[in-house]
């Protein structure tokens, strides 16, 4: 087979060339920019309440003065734990000018898992929300680490002036009342000021913008160190892939911006090409369909699970889908069957991407218009370079004919992960680094995921890693053994399921440990079932081994499709 470099040059079906290079910039230089070309322009809709970019350059500044006014300095990381907000695009952007690093915490995990990732990251400030689903866990953890202070905002304030006054009527039952504590600043008064901050010096390819935790190859949360270069590259890879860069773009912004598909494709390269947010906080079918009606929007992102939501929801049928030039899925493989269905309603492009966190993450997608081939998550961005080895041995090439484990290198890979050079030293081979996924490359340089090497369950877009539930499982007591894998899931893509043993003498359902169990852990962790076995696979070495079970769920999967058949 020839290079990928000439099939790249040769048959590269984006529209721009393959070859490019990404000059430096940091993400206070690409927010600056953007906003003082087109200050006047819409940059967020809020239900309703339209933000401009010079209204939000102003309260990003605001942001920025008040955590230097607070001791932030550069390099100390500031978290964020919030929905989709007006407040996480200040926060986000301000924490950046005042040269934090900005540590992105999920608003769906526990205290525990909060609390870790706190102490691991060395977070001394996190910015949240007066809601009962997020005030009281931030303020467990306020109390039980390292953790120094909390700013607290409140969604009345970001909403339309009578929006603002019906939800603090109404919605009170929703909010958690903000303690006295010298450690909590609210928001509003944070950003009481002129604005008027020190702009630290950035070096866009060395400094670290962006802490975003992930399993990486293995199964223990990694804080992925992602620059500003890795950042602001990575958004200017996927505008140049979009033939319409040049048009009004209005993006459904209802994927969560603290995951990292969302952070880059909906928030930076949105703001890098001036466009304009319609932010929802939390995903909900009919309030998505009547946003993409109300506003014309033109690029919905999502995972998977969130194109099925839609097209199970009955009115689907009166949206007029026209405005939408692209849906962009990523986060989880996505099947042949929704993606015919949802271009059949709505008569939008449904393409397929994929990346990690590790890439910040974009690295292949299929292109907008042209060949979008069914199966493959498309060709490389631009500047990024694949290749394949052995699925033992990364240092040579597959076995010719063989799927290899996909390797990536570009402007887009991570510096490292945050004090684990040890997982550095596996993750990294030069300049590339591994994936863990297994996959074939065509003649027009597709890539196609065939297998995955790690045992990552891919819920919805969001990832959860075994181990972590199982540690969970043995704490109790009638626990002996515990093995958790992924099964198919309709609408999900994949659901956890744990297979357990039991301690001699002691008694308890599969329920019942579900129960126990699911009460512990994020809403996207929670398994499906709790099977009891009498004994779980081994090696011959004697460790734990999934992949029977991960075989055996699948003949079972593949006979109740068969089963449906028959009947149908």
């Amino acid at each position: 087979m020839e290079s990928m470099e000439n099939i790249l040059k040769d048959r590269y079906r984006h529209p721009t060339a393959w070859d490019q290079t990404f000059p430096p910039m940091s993400m206070a230089d690409m927010v600056e920019s953007s906003a003082g070309a087109h200050p006047a322009a819409a940059m967020i809709d809020f239900m309703g309440r339209r933000f401009t970019y010079g209204d939000m350059l102003g309260q990003i500044h605001r942001v920025a003065a008040g955590l230097q006014a607070m001791g932030v300095k550069k390099g100390d990381r500031v978290g964020l734990y919030l929905p989709n907000t007006p407040h996480y695009v200040a926060a986000y952007y301000g924490a950046l000018m005042a040269g934090a690093i900005v540590v992105n915490f999920s608003p769906l995990y526990t205290a525990a898992e909060l609390e870790h990732q706190v102490e691991d990251s060395g977070t001394t400030i996190l910015f949240t929300l007066s809601a009962k689903a997020l005030l009281p866990t931030a303020l467990d953890v306020l109390e039980h680490s390292s953790l120094e202070k909390l700013v607290v905002g409140s969604v009345a304030e970001a909403l339309p002036p009578v929006k603002s006054f019906l939800f603090r009527m109404f919605k009170a039952s929703e909010t958690a009342p903000i303690p006295d504590d010298p450690r909590i600043r609210r928001y509003d008064r944070l950003i009481d000021n002129a604005g008027e901050y020190v702009a630290p010096s950035i070096d866009p390819v060395h400094d670290i913008a962006l802490l975003q935790y992930t399993g990486g190859t293995t199964g223990t949360p990694k804080g992925a160190m992602l620059t500003h270069q890795n950042l602001t590259a990575n958004a200017r890879q996927v505008q140049m892939i979009d033939p319409h860069k040049h048009e009004p773009d209005r993006i459904i912004a209802v994927l969560p911006f603290f995951h990292v598909f969302a952070n880059t494709c909906t928030l930076n390269r949105t703001v890098l090409n001036g466009g304009e947010m319609v932010m929802l906080p939390r995903f909900d079918a009919a309030q998505v369909l009547a946003a993409v009606q109300r506003v014309k929007a033109t690029s919905l992102p999502g995972v998977p699970t969130m194109f099925q939501a839609l097209l199970d929801h009955p009115s689907i049928r009166n949206v007029d889908f026209s405005s939408l030039r692209a849906c962009i899925s990523g986060g989880a493989p996505l099947p042949l069957e929704l993606r015919q269905r949802f271009e059949a309603a709505t008569g939008a492009t449904l393409i397929e991407g994929y990346g990690l966190t590790e890439t910040s993450p974009v690295v292949c997608s299929n292109p907008y218009e042209g060949l979008n081939k069914t199966g493959t998550v498309g060709q490389p961005v631009p500047g990024t370079h694949v290749r394949l080895v052995d699925r033992e041995d990364p240092t040579r090439p597959p076995p010719p004919g063989e799927p290899g484990e996909l390797l990536f290198a570009g402007p887009q890979i991570m510096k490292g992960y945050w004090n684990r050079p040890d997982a550095d030293a596996q993750v990294f081979v030069g300049d590339y680094v591994r994936t863990g996924d297994v996959g074939v490359i065509d003649e027009d340089g597709y890539v196609k995921i065939v297998d995955r090497l790690k045992d990552m369950i891919a819920v919805g877009g969001f990832k959860v890693f075994p181990s972590q539930v199982e540690s969970v499982l043995y704490h109790h007591p009638a626990v002996k053994e515990a093995l958790v894998i992924g099964v198919p899931d309709h609408y999900r893509g994949e659901q956890p399921k744990a297979f357990v043993t039991l301690n001699e003498g002691q008694e308890a359902t599969g329920e019942e440990l579900k129960t126990w169990l699911n009460a512990q852990l994020g809403k996207h962790e929670r398994v499906c079932a709790v099977e009891l076995r009498d004994s779980l696979p081994k090696t011959l070495v004697g460790k734990l081994s999934r992949k029977e079970l991960v075989a055996e769920e699948r003949e079972k999967a593949q006979k109740a499709r068969g089963d449906a058949g028959t009947m149908a």
